[in-house]
């Protein structure tokens, strides 16, 4: 078997996955985001993430840094709008005392005020630092123009004014509402065996005191069609993104539009749009597609930059190859080749044991389990040049633009 899995009584999900490695990886998947925020907590997931890792009621902040760096191993942690992840790397031989390091950290921690009013100037610099990335920014306002109205909208990091406002109590009360138990999944990679990881959770694990989720995420309205430009004179080249909403994490077509987008604007250099603009017609140095679902929606983009000059260009071989998917489709060569492609490109990124880790703990949490890669490649060939014409019809049809001019 492939993964093997267990439920705790509190409803705290756990897989494993026995590998021959010396190294062990493994992670708590919490569903709490930015999108489970209330208005004047805008910033306090990842703020709280950082806050994690300032002291328990059995260590200091320094001792947390360096409890698994001095053994060579690794502790970090990241924010999405859906999930805060705190994840370790070690050795094989020192998984318990991750696993007891993030089982601290997760349900020990203090939020020492000392401590949050320093990371604010953390988070602030964080904050500056992003604002000051166009690449970064031009994201962030796009999603909050096609979720306009929703917990989707705000970015991440919040505002300078909110992270000014947070406190202890603030971090408290976002951690008892939305660090559910039944909202939980403990995933692990490594040489170690069932009956090790059966009973490292249950010790850890088990005596964690059941809090089941009692709110529901609500879905975005639907948001017209826009076409905005922000003035940013600073700028050397203009920013844009182009996007739609799109499949949900629960959608039986997210693959297909995976496998879509990749063909369209993914990492490879021979992708519709990098061929089109860079390649052929040298307008860009960086243009890319991506597709982001979340539980109750999604969004497909297109990003490039380029000189003022060259937009109109841009947005011409764009649209021509947007039509092309639209009413042609796919030939039966390129389809051919995009599912090679793909299969190609997940059996090389799960060689990163940290990789599978990351995605089988994300999966439990969406779906309950866990695919194995052969599952998902046998989907990807299952895939028509149809279904993926009106996917394309209803993603690509009328997208909505910002640039950053």
């Amino acid at each position: 078997m492939e993964f093997y899995s267990l439920t705790l009584p509190n409803g705290i999900r756990c897989v494993h996955r026995r590998t021959k490695s010396a190294a062990a990886y493994c992670a708590l998947t919490i569903g709490s985001g930015s999108r489970d925020e209330l208005p004047e907590e805008y910033g306090i997931a990842h703020f709280t993430e950082h806050c994690l890792f300032k002291g328990t009621a059995h260590r200091r902040a320094y001792h947390i840094n360096c409890r698994l760096e001095n053994l060579g191993g690794e502790l970090n942690a990241f924010t999405t709008k859906e999930e805060t992840v705190v994840h370790a790397t070690t050795l094989k031989g020192d998984y318990s005392k991750a696993v007891e390091l993030i089982h601290d950290i997760i349900f020990n921690s203090r939020f020492p005020e000392v401590e949050i009013e320093r990371e604010k100037e953390v988070v602030l610099e964080e904050l500056y630092s992003f604002r000051d990335a166009p690449t970064e920014q031009v994201f962030d306002d796009f999603e909050e123009l096609i979720f306009d109205g929703s917990s989707l909208a705000h970015n991440i990091l919040g505002t300078k004014k909110s992270v000014h406002r947070f406190s202890r109590e603030t971090i408290t009360g976002f951690t008892a509402r939305t660090y559910n138990t039944d909202q939980m999944v403990f995933s692990s990679v490594g040489n170690i065996s069932r009956e090790q990881f059966e009973r490292t959770m249950q010790h850890y694990f088990s005596p964690v005191p059941a809090l089941p989720r009692t709110f529901r995420r609500e879905a975005p309205p639907v948001v017209p069609r826009f076409d905005k430009i922000k003035r940013k004179a600073a700028l050397q080249q203009a920013h844009v993104v182009m996007g739609s909403v799109a499949c949900d994490l629960y959608d039986q077509r997210r693959l297909a539009l995976s496998l879509l987008i990749n063909t369209l604007g993914g990492p490879a250099a021979n992708s519709i749009l990098n061929l089109a603009l860079r390649e052929r017609n040298a307008l860009t140095y960086a243009i890319d597609a991506s597709y982001s679902p979340f539980c109750d929606t999604g969004i497909a983009t297109i990003y490039f930059a380029t000189e003022r000059s060259n937009l109109e260009r841009c947005f011409e071989l764009i649209n021509k190859e947007l039509t092309t998917l639209c009413t042609v489709g796919l030939s039966p060569r390129r389809l051919s080749m995009a599912k090679r492609q793909f299969a190609g490109q997940l059996t090389l990124s799960l060689e990163s044991n940290e990789n599978y880790n990351l995605g089988m703990g994300k999966s439990l949490l969406a779906y309950g389990t866990v695919e194995t890669q052969q599952e998902i490649i046998d989907k990807v060939q299952q895939i028509n040049a149809n279904e993926l014409l009106q996917i394309a019809r209803e993603v690509f049809s009328d997208m909505s633009v910002l640039r950053f001019e």
